[in-house]
């Protein structure tokens, strides 16, 4: 007997443009829904800024762990760039959630570390976000939870392995910070 031609994973067929258009409708659906457009609000209800609740829960946990975070460590986290996350640091050093200190190993690497407030808040950003995702978890019938969370690790997966998105040539690229001011 002949071998048989190897057949190609079924992830590795190419999606339909219905398929990317459902994705891609779903996707944003899904955002605006969770509240992640609100610009001054958690979608777990506090009156601040996604980039800072991310950033706070980032250090917490870092903290926890007693790992020392650069910006450079925090930027990597949040998948923001150098001058969004230097500008992030400065907001969230002005409201007194954490202190920047140069690195005595690189003078040009700057550590954070949280404040007693900080800590404190983001204690409970990391709390009431727990209580939403486990209502929003409550909500999906129990025999579709596996199936939800297993598509979202599939879709984390192949978001990490696309890279960042292609800028376009020709379009003006006029920066955006995290807080929507424009830089």
């Amino acid at each position: 007997m002949g071998s048989r031609p190897a057949l190609p994973r079924p992830y590795d067929l190419p999606a339909s443009g219905r398929e990317g258009a459902e994705l891609r409708r779903l996707i944003q659906a899904f955002i605006r829904i969770s509240g992640l457009l609100a610009g001054d609000e958690t979608p777990c209800g506090h009156p601040l800024a996604v980039s800072q609740a991310h950033a706070l829960m980032a250090l917490l946990e870092a903290a926890r762990a007693a790992e020392r975070v650069t910006q450079r460590d925090l930027g990597r986290a949040l998948g923001i760039d150098k001058s969004n996350v230097a500008r992030l640091c400065r907001k969230m050093e002005g409201a007194g959630h954490l202190v920047q200190t140069r690195s005595e190993d690189d003078g040009r690497a700057r550590l954070l570390s949280l404040t007693a407030h900080g800590r404190r808040l983001a204690k409970n950003i990391d709390r009431s976000s727990r209580d939403r995702f486990l209502g929003l978890m409550t909500a999906i019938p129990r025999r579709s939870r596996a199936g939800v969370l297993s598509s979202l690790a599939c879709l984390n997966q192949a978001l990490a392995s696309a890279g960042p998105p292609e800028k376009h040539p020709g379009a003006r690229q006029k920066s955006i910070d995290i807080d929507g001011s424009r830089g």
